[in-house]
């Protein structure tokens, strides 16, 4: 293999397209709201136009059902959020949750979040950066797929205001452990965490059934928050 023809680690997708089935329900939902909540990765992202107003920007990374990003939007209406998702049937879901429950302050990508990132949301425009249970790919082979990684630093010191966050968790001790000394080798990012590892969960990221389970298994969950200086 010639020196062109190597993988620039900073474009390895951290995810696989997974063909999952979608319910009736999230199928309707797509038909009937996908204008309303999801944008197009072919256009100019503009949040004021996006939302209807002017307001702090979260954006999530792989929100999954969209069960916890909803509930985080519902709680905490003075943010805007921009969810995130490459897989349908989790787009689908998260629109019946919104639309049932009234929830106003989200909008939709169905694309790449770091293509989204890089092209689409302008420098120093985010409040706050959520990854929650991203895939660990914990076989050391697959490890250069893992998202958190320098060039994904480099593109948060770009996106997140000063003062923004930037907060990651994990069910995967290894990974924590990884995230946690790649974050803590920038510089222009400072640990929220006094002890300078982890830190406790905040009121605002709804337990999942799933991560519930998990701890009163007796497995761990830890989360790290780390500021933009």
């Amino acid at each position: 293999m010639t020196e062109s023809q190597k993988i620039d680690p900073a474009k390895i997708r951290s995810y696989i397209r997974r063909q999952g089935r979608a319910t009736a329900g999230q199928k309707l939902a797509m038909e009937s709201y996908w204008d309303k909540y999801c944008l197009s990765p072919e256009q100019d992202f503009d949040a004021e136009q996006s939302f209807g107003r002017q307001a702090p920007l979260i954006v999530e990374i792989g929100f999954g059902n969209g069960d916890s990003l909803a509930h985080m939007a519902a709680a905490n209406p003075d943010f805007n959020y921009l969810g995130i998702e490459v897989h349908r049937p989790g787009v689908g879901h998260l629109m019946l949750l919104l639309e049932q429950r009234g929830i106003s302050n989200v909008r939709i990508y169905h694309h790449d979040a770091i293509e989204i990132l890089e092209q689409k949301i302008v420098d120093n425009s985010v409040a706050g950066v959520h990854l929650f249970f991203p895939d660990p790919w914990h076989k050391r082979r697959h490890h250069k797929r893992r998202i958190v990684r320098p060039s994904f630093l480099e593109l948060l010191q770009k996106k997140l205001v000063t003062g923004g966050y930037f907060h990651a968790a994990t069910d995967w001790k290894d990974y924590a452990k990884n995230m946690l000394a790649t974050l803590s080798t920038d510089v222009s990012l400072k640990n929220s965490s006094p002890a300078g590892d982890y830190c406790p969960r905040p009121d605002y990221r709804p337990m999942t059934k799933f991560e519930n389970r998990g701890l009163n298994l007796g497995h761990g969950v830890w989360d790290l928050i780390f500021t933009k200086l």
